[in-house]
């Protein structure tokens, strides 16, 4: 770096206080360990990024325009890049707008692409560094069929039930899943059958589900916790189905309240650490930095977000202050037009939407989307079998043990 440059500061809002600090403390240490690669590197042009957090803590709309305000008027970070903070619901996209900033961020909402398209010379700055919530249904119906498609499973009948959380991130999901079941050869029995959360008990919509006798179980809700205790409840009388949750079956505390009761269970995320040379190099780094208790799988998004903001900066010839709206928008092309293959996978944005292009649930070549990972549970230690898609999968699905042999 060039002797005596001035850092360019980063910021990045994290929850570290609230429900979600955990994750947000695995996001503080992806920046950290993206910047200390790049100034190690040379920084972004001769001159090294330093990292400003804002604690967002119960992430609600007040708390993340807070934080973001803080960042532009008090420290003048020339972007904002950070995991997810849910319950703004792009509340925080005015301070970035009206600083004419970069703001990545893995909100995963379908609703990013409604704000972005809007008023696209507004939100220029504005992408979301993974796909919208809408892909995990769309997605896992994919799934689904490719696994009755190519022999792996036969499922008992056509009919699946879905069951929702109330939060609008579940429905979307739902919702996405029962508009293009028919499409895939499959018909909605039950839902989507929406349940107020959080609730541990889900008696009820699981005696519904039962009295359909679907081939598919899903829930769309995401509380480790919560989703913990349906699938427990389910094998009080389990019935010869696959069953998919959420998220949040891939949680530590999942297993921890499920036991062995939850082997089986299918789980997925749009956005997570691949399994390759790549990935495994990251997690030894990762750990090597922050310690064996820590999560690269959590920590990888803004990590990578990180890097390829810095690739896209360096590019377009240098990052922008606040007020600089010239010199951003040319980072914002960049930022569009750069694919970027990190421990992810593809990040490749899309020119409209300004969110990561998903695979195989958007693009077909693997090499132009992000990975929908899909994962089973294989036993109490958390083992988590890779199972699609391909080529990334390491392992493959086993049929649930709660299925009989037919």
């Amino acid at each position: 770096m060039s002797e005596g440059a001035s850092p360019i500061p980063i910021g990045s809002m994290v929850p570290l206080t609230g429900p979600s600090a955990a994750d947000g403390a695995e996001f503080r240490k992806g920046i950290v360990l993206a910047v200390e690669e790049i100034n190690a590197r040379g920084g972004l042009l001769g001159r090294p990024l330093k990292p400003v957090f804002a604690d967002t803590g119960s992430q609600s709309a007040e708390e993340v325009v807070a934080a973001t305000r803080r960042l532009i008027e008090t420290h003048g970070v020339h972007a904002v890049i950070n995991g997810y903070n849910i319950g703004p619901q792009n509340s925080e996209y005015e301070p970035i707008a009206d600083a004419g900033i970069i703001y990545i961020h893995h909100n995963t909402l379908l609703q990013h692409h409604d704000t972005v398209t809007s008023d696209p010379e507004r939100y220029f700055g504005c992408f979301m560094g993974d796909p919208a919530d809408y892909w995990y249904g769309q997605g896992f119906i994919k799934f689904i069929s490719w696994l009755r498609d190519s022999g792996q499973w036969r499922p008992s009948s056509d009919r699946m039930a879905i069951v929702s959380g109330s939060k609008p991130y579940s429905i979307v999901i739902a919702n996405a899943m029962a508009s293009v079941a028919s499409q895939f050869g499959w018909r909605v029995a039950l839902g989507p059958r929406i349940v107020e959360t959080p609730t541990t008990d889900w008696r009820e919509v699981l005696g519904e589900v039962r009295a359909v006798d679907p081939a598919v179980v899903v829930n769309t809700h995401f509380y480790a916790g919560d989703l913990a205790h349906f699938q427990l409840q389910f094998m009080e009388k389990p019935i010869d189905a696959i069953v998919y949750l959420q998220y949040g079956a891939m949680h530590q505390s999942f297993i921890d309240i499920a036991q062995d009761k939850g082997v089986g269970v299918i789980v997925s995320t749009v956005i997570g650490l691949l399994r390759d040379e790549m990935g495994q190099r990251f997690a030894r780094r990762y750990f090597a930095r922050f310690g064996d208790g820590s999560t690269p799988q959590v920590g990888c998004q803004p990590y990578s977000a990180m890097h390829h903001y810095a690739i896209a900066a360096s590019i377009a010839g240098g990052s922008g202050a606040p007020g600089d709206v010239a010199q951003n928008r040319k980072v914002a092309h960049a930022l569009r037009n750069t694919i970027y293959r990190g421990v992810v996978g593809i990040i490749r944005y899309h020119a409209d939407w300004q969110a990561a292009v998903p695979y195989p649930d958007l693009a077909h070549d693997p090499s132009l989307g992000m990975p929908h990972l899909f994962y089973q549970v294989r036993d109490v230690r958390r083992d988590l079998a890779l199972i699609a898609p391909e080529p990334y999968n390491t392992e493959t699905f086993a049929s649930p043990p709660w299925i009989k042999p037919r």
